[in-house]
């Protein structure tokens, strides 16, 4: 097979976003919890004294931008690897510049998605990071507590970024126009277009300066470029949602969808169910509703479960798009019912207790006392049925000896469960 020859290699085109990406901290846009004057990032820039790091964020947030500011303020020379591509081997490649004249001021090894390399490959670096001959400035889009090996995190600071907001991408995009202009170009961009880039790029820059970028394609000769927001409309198509099934994004509006149910605010809990139907994730809505039905409404309204039992069975039968108006039922539902964790609550306790507290026998007379040579044993004896007594009731001792005063249900104080309290506070009052 022909190789491809250099000179191919060195004039490809250069997409927009690299031709716009920042030389210095000020050109950046967003991340001021990590680069506003006095930040704890920013101060280890302007002294120079840069740690092994992780940047940990989605894609197109500057991550990489960054790592390349950092490498010329302190005058360092920059490798840069991708873990889904970079071998062993190149990393040994790097490694090896230790000490020569390149390596002389310090070496900056940014390892974009470090996720991807096996913890054999993350060990290569330990030596050089451990020792300050080589300074990692790892990326990730995976939460790097989950996917990072111990030894490589224990010598890291970990910096999480953030999508960039509605007015961090406008101003981006304003900038790409201007620089645009300067090619003897005219850019007539209509601004409700750049609101239309900016709201469905979710966050990410790269992907709102590639979709300016196809918008901004003229004929030669053209002098006067029209950005209109039916062309914006066009390429962008619906809003851009950040989630991964098997990331971070899936298991954030996972947990956001059951609190916002759980704290009874059934317009949150709409917004977010309707992200998870834009990723058509069927089986995790039905499985977390059923969840939030018996964790978070429990014996306040008991019916609830077998009601959203219904609505999830049918989302199921029915499919997408249908499947949402049974989903919305349940949902509207759920955040809309009294709320109880009692039963949560007493399991957890319970549960607890297997792990930490002596159990003891369980009592002779709740044993099981159907099988030859179960009485010899004792088993069953002085057992009290209660469906002998008034009111199906007669009170003895069920918990092991080591727990006899164990309480692990407290009633919720609901209407349902203080009137079951009610009831049996009056039946066993009778017993005392």
């Amino acid at each position: 097979m022909r190789k491809t020859p250099a000179v191919l290699i060195k004039n490809m085109y250069t997409p927009l976003p690299a031709r716009l990406r920042p030389v210095q901290l000020e050109d950046m846009v967003g991340q001021e919890h990590l680069l506003a004057p006095g930040r704890p990032l920013r101060n280890l820039i302007e002294t120079g004294q840069i740690p092994n790091m992780i940047f940990y964020g989605p894609a197109g947030v500057g991550k990489t931008t960054l790592a390349g500011i950092i490498a010329a303020r302190t005058d360092r020379k920059l490798y840069k690897l991708n873990a889904t591509t970079a071998s062993s081997e190149n990393v040994k490649e790097v490694l090896a510049q230790i000490g020569s004249l390149e390596g002389e001021k310090g070496l900056i090894l940014y390892l974009d998605e470090i996720q991807y390399f096996n913890k054999k490959q993350q060990q290569l670096l330990l030596d050089a990071i451990e020792n300050g001959s080589v300074t990692l400035i790892a990326s990730t889009s995976e939460n790097p507590y989950f996917y990072i090996y111990t030894a490589i995190l224990s010598r890291c600071t970990v910096f999480e970024f953030r999508p960039l907001s509605r007015e961090h991408i406008l101003t981006a995009l304003r900038r790409g126009v201007r620089f645009l202009e300067q090619d003897r170009l005219t850019v007539e961009a209509e601004p409700e277009a750049l609101e239309h880039i900016a709201a469905t790029c979710g966050g990410d820059l790269r992907k709102a300066l590639n979709t300016l970028e196809v918008l901004a394609a003229r004929k030669t000769g053209q002098t006067v470029l029209h950005i209109t927001l039916e062309n914006a409309r066009a390429v962008t198509g619906k809003a851009n949602l950040r989630y991964d099934r098997d990331g971070d994004s899936h298991y954030d509006i996972l947990s956001a969808f059951q609190k916002s149910i759980r704290g009874s605010d059934p317009d949150a809990a709409i917004h977010y169910l309707a992200r998870l139907i834009a990723a058509e994730d069927l089986p995790s809505i039905c499985r977390r509703l059923l969840v939030i039905a018996a964790e978070d409404i429990g014996l306040a309204f008991p019916q609830a479960i077998a009601i959203t039992k219904a609505c999830t069975d049918a989302a199921a039968q029915l499919g997408f798009p249908e499947a949402q108006i049974p989903l919305a039922e349940a949902v509207l539902l759920l955040a809309t019912a009294p709320k109880s964790n009692s039963a949560a609550d007493a399991i957890g306790k319970a549960m607890k207790d297997l792990q930490n507290t002596e159990l003891g026998e369980i009592p002779a007379a709740l044993k099981d006392a159907h099988y030859s040579g179960a009485e010899a044993l004792g088993n069953g004896k002085g057992y009290q049925y209660p469906h002998a007594f008034p009111d199906h009731y007669v009170k003895q001792q069920y918990l092991p000896n080591q727990l006899k005063n164990a309480v692990y249900y407290t009633y919720g104080s609901n209407k349902n469960e203080q009137a079951a309290k009610a009831y049996w506070e009056k039946i066993k009052g009778k017993k005392v």
